[in-house]
């Protein structure tokens, strides 16, 4: 069978609605069932699906996703955006700005895009249109920065990337730290330019913030210090080398649960056990996906296909510029379609070579690729961050799209700089 037919299926699967871990397994399968002579029989792809989930490094995903569950139930999110709103609130665009940076550091506790718009989304939005800031523009701010969750470490698709690529999670970490903080300021940046062409209700604002002022600074931080605290403990863990991202995924699901239930009390011994099942409801699919991907991705390695598509694209674009654009808008339009962990498990073993090739240090290009899939959660027809933002407010997904565009713009600019100026995410790591 040739890869040409393998990839009309694979689409033809997709548009009929086929689930998409459903649709890789079929994929994977088919090469084999056609030609028996072909090495990826039936069983080759079970034992790879079997053993694409038999690794350490994966542990870490289910458990920043039960964190980011109990933080989400225990109201960490409102602790630390009422930290943020104290300093920012009588700034222009002050509350829009506190809810971005809540994003930031909410994405650093569950290092997943559509938790953080849950999590944040459903404690800010109301408090953005009783102050009197537009519908639809508060919806669109939250969306688009939750899409931080997955650049700011612990990111789950950092860890997905590590997986395919052999690359280091705790360096993936590390150079995702100021791509984040970037994209942060310029969508603050585009706070203020709205908040002043549009206006604010400042009276509003100042009642409130007034409030969180007269209840005193120290409480304020008394009652947010433990979320902000957890962050740092979970990223400190890593980077000096007490425990691996696995380890620091599970500390952070006990230092959750000891601070929701003994310290803010926000979360009672029976809400537990529905805790760990929308967890499970959450990953359950993440795995279905992530094991058929692997299994998908190693047919296509037999059939040559990484080295196939690397060959043609290296001698079409000889232009290192023009190759990354090319790239960029591929993983662009391949954001829009499909789902961030089957797109990066298959597109890493192609990419990657290709990339290394022209010069490009892999652990660039993963943060690369990871913006470029995070714009895909806030853009039709599968943004997910787009439809958890229309589940908590019933505004159409469409129309949040449209007010979040110039957001998105604003994404595109900084997915360049993020491209073109490597520093920006190997500063770090001393690149």
């Amino acid at each position: 069978m040739s890869v040409g037919v393998v990839f009309i299926i694979f689409a033809i699967c997709l548009l009929i609605a086929v689930p998409i871990s459903i649709s890789l397994g079929i994929v994977a399968v088919l090469p084999g069932l056609f030609d028996p002579s072909f090495t990826a029989s039936g069983s080759f792809v079970i034992r790879s699906m079997l053993g694409g989930i038999d690794s350490f490094p994966l542990l870490a995903v289910p458990m920043f996703v039960l964190a980011g569950i109990i933080m989400a139930h225990g109201q960490i999110s409102k602790k630390l955006f009422d930290i943020f709103a104290y300093f920012l609130g009588n700034l222009t665009a002050g509350i829009p700005c506190a809810v971005v940076v809540t994003c930031l550091f909410y994405g650093a506790i569950s290092g997943s895009a559509p938790a953080t718009v849950a999590a944040v989304g459903s404690m800010t939005i109301p408090f953005l249109l009783e102050l009197g800031y537009e519908k639809k523009f508060s919806i669109a701010i939250v969306a688009v920065a939750g899409g931080l969750g997955v650049i700011i470490p612990p990111s789950i698709p950092f860890i997905m990337f590590a997986m395919a690529s052999g690359e280091s999670v705790s360096n993936l970490f590390i150079a995702g730290i100021v791509p984040g903080l970037l994209i942060g300021f310029l969508l603050m940046a585009y706070c203020v330019y709205y908040c002043k062409r549009h206006g604010e209700d400042k009276e509003k604002i100042n009642t409130k913030v007034q409030e969180l002022h007269e209840a005193g600074f120290m409480k304020v931080f008394k009652d947010g210090f433990l979320a902000l605290l957890s962050p740092v403990i979970i990223l400190g863990c890593i980077y000096s080398g007490i425990a691996s991202p696995t380890e620091a995924a599970v500390i952070s699901v006990f230092y959750a649960l000891i601070i929701s239930l003994f310290v803010y009390k926000t979360l009672k011994w029976k809400d537990i056990w529905h805790i760990f099942v929308e967890a499970v409801h959450t990953y359950a699919p993440i795995l279905f996906i992530l094991a058929a991907a692997v299994a998908f991705s190693r047919v296509l390695t037999l059939m040559q296909v990484p080295q196939t598509i690397s060959a043609w694209i290296l001698s079409h674009f000889t232009n290192k510029v023009v190759l990354l654009l090319v790239i960029n808008a591929f993983l662009l339009v391949v954001g829009m379609v499909m789902d961030t962990t089957p797109a990066i498990l298959i597109l890493s073993p192609i990419l990657v070579p290709i990339v290394t090739q022209v010069g490009m240090n892999p652990i660039h290009f993963g943060v690369m690729m990871v913006v470029n899939l995070a714009i895909g959660f806030v853009t039709p027809p599968i943004g997910v961050n787009l439809f958890v933002a229309s589940s908590l407010t019933e505004v159409p997904v469409m129309d949040i799209a449209r007010k979040a565009m110039p957001m998105i713009g604003i994404f595109l600019i900084a997915l360049l700089l993020i491209t073109f100026v490597p520093q920006i995410s190997l500063c770090l790591l001393g690149g």
